[in-house]
């Protein structure tokens, strides 16, 4: 037999640290041609971390906002008119006079999600010390806005009546009075958590929806069989798919926090920039080898898909970024603490609102770093399986 007809798969393996990594490099480098030739999940990737993010900070306000409210006086009195006059917008639209007939009648019509009823002599009644009852009905479909909008006009009833029996030379005790200080976020912008929930949300799922694609695609450009005749290692093959789609998202991590939280929403980052990176470098780690691990179990994009929604969509909404995880049920906040999504979420919210360095959030990173290994070495045994089926 001559030395032609060895097949390519016989050809010897060099196992050396330098060959290892040459063979790294040059896998790292087809990946990367790769994901620039799939334009239309370039621009997916590209999309959710500049406009997407911004949209998502911008278009879903947790903060009461030009909340539509009608006004029942019965008292015409300069108490109650002073009570309108302080529902001022952003937060609520101008109010809109009513009768006690039309009252019902229009909140039946969700027309409004407030209305305030002033009873006769409410004036006289706060002046005598009489503390007379305000109704306010509440249109509680609009959540959000019904729980929030509440606790304003708590506030501003109780600062405007206390200012008034103060100028007509009166006072009214109180047994306590609560003083309370914002940290973090004093001008309480609910754009700048959304935003980074939403920065946080897209790196997990683009991680992974990367990876897993890569994967796919080798085997439908029949690209695959290409490599299992070359003298690389499945190991190789898997570490160039984690650091190329790795790299890439960091990267665009990395102009999102830049650009979209700091340049154009003006969010104040309190922690070190670096330090999120590097923790967010360990649980692309993870979740890279997640979308290998997916990707060798679905035979098609679809496939892949659904077993996306089933799996990563759950971790993801269940970390704490949506939901805080202390109203969760306790069985589900203690599994959850071993997702490695669940670490990133309180490592990053330390580092990126609180300010927090290493010495705090080192047992996050640990954490993570642990159940990325071991998961990789999960995903690896069933890479090479997968390989090892396709030839």
């Amino acid at each position: 037999m001559t030395s032609s007809s060895v097949p390519p798969a016989a050809t010897p393996v060099h196992h050396g640290l330098a060959a290892s990594l040459g063979n790294i490099r040059h896998l790292l480098v087809k990946e990367i041609i790769s994901l620039w030739r799939d334009r239309a999940l370039l621009i997916l990737v590209i999309y959710a971390f500049t406009a997407a993010i911004y949209i998502q900070a911008n278009g879903m306000v947790h903060d009461l906002n030009r909340a539509t409210i009608g006004v029942v006086d019965e008292d015409n009195s300069p108490l109650s008119q002073a009570l309108q006059d302080a529902l001022l917008p952003p937060r609520f639209q101008p109010p809109v006079a009513l009768t006690p007939a039309q009252a019902d009648t229009e909140m039946d019509a969700a027309r409004y999600t407030f209305v305030l009823n002033f009873p006769p002599e409410f004036q006289s009644d706060v002046l005598a010390g009489r503390s007379p009852k305000v109704q306010l009905l509440i249109d509680a479909t609009a959540l959000m806005q019904a729980g929030i909008g509440a606790a304003n006009l708590t506030a501003i009833f109780q600062q405007e009546v206390q200012t008034f029996v103060a100028r007509n030379g009166r006072k009214i005790a109180t047994p306590a009075e609560l003083q309370i200080r914002a940290a973090f976020n004093q001008g309480l912008e609910s754009s700048w958590f959304t935003g980074t929930m939403g920065l946080i949300s897209n790196i997990t799922m683009l991680s992974v929806l990367l990876a897993g694609a890569a994967l796919i695609r080798e085997r439908e450009h029949g690209t695959l069989e290409h490599l299992l005749v070359l003298p690389v290692r499945p190991s190789q093959i898997m570490l160039a798919k984690i650091f190329a789609n790795g790299a890439f998202i960091l990267a665009c991590t990395l102009f999102a926090i830049l650009v979209i939280l700091q340049l154009i929403m003006q969010m104040q980052i309190s922690g070190s920039i670096l330090l999120f990176m590097a923790g967010t470098a360990l649980y692309l780690f993870f979740t890279a080898s997640l979308g290998i691990f997916l990707g060798t179990l679905a035979g098609s994009m679809p496939q892949f898909g659904l077993l996306f929604f089933l799996i990563v969509l759950p971790m993801n909404m269940l970390s704490g970024g949506f939901t805080p995880l202390e109203s969760m049920p306790q069985w589900l906040q203690m599994a959850m603490q071993v997702s490695p999504s669940t670490q990133f979420v309180s490592f990053a919210q330390a580092i990126l609102y609180r300010g927090a360095g290493l010495d705090i959030v080192w047992p996050r990173f640990l954490a993570t770093f642990a159940v990325g290994m071991v998961f990789y070495g999960i995903a690896l045994a069933r890479f090479r399986s997968f390989l090892a089926s396709q030839q």
